[in-house]
């Protein structure tokens, strides 16, 4: 926003605040991103777990209903024995997608500088 933006462009619930709120889990923009890059936009449940290094199977089903309520992801469950699980991205996933992957463009171009930081407290990264 610009220097002079009317009071209520800021307020709590503005677009730019619900966006960030999507990402307060680490690994959504990982999942959405595997989703778009590795499997063409949709993935069974098992392959993503494949496509993920280091997330838990609670953390990517918990992460998969939180992306499917706020309506970046389709969950369809296959009629076979046993059932399966493929989740999918929709077209407003799909735009996420674009900024989410000129960040990754952006982190690979500049990925000395990145690995110079110090890394967080809570960062696995060592």
């Amino acid at each position: 926003m610009q220097t002079g933006t009317p009071e209520e462009q800021w307020r709590e619930d503005c677009a730019p605040r619900r966006v960030l709120e999507l990402f307060s889990t680490k690994w959504t923009s990982m999942i959405l991103h595997t989703l778009h890059a590795r499997h063409g936009g949709s993935a069974r449940t098992g392959v993503l777990h494949r496509s993920l290094p280091g997330i838990s199977k609670k953390m990517l089903v918990q992460t998969l209903r939180e992306l499917e309520s706020s309506g970046l992801i389709n969950r369809h469950v296959h009629d076979s024995v046993p059932p399966t699980v493929e989740y999918s991205l929709t077209e407003l996933g799909q735009r996420l997608v674009e900024p989410i992957e000129l960040i990754y463009d952006w982190a690979r171009l500049n990925a000395p500088a990145l690995d110079a930081l110090q890394p967080r407290q809570s960062s696995r990264r060592r």
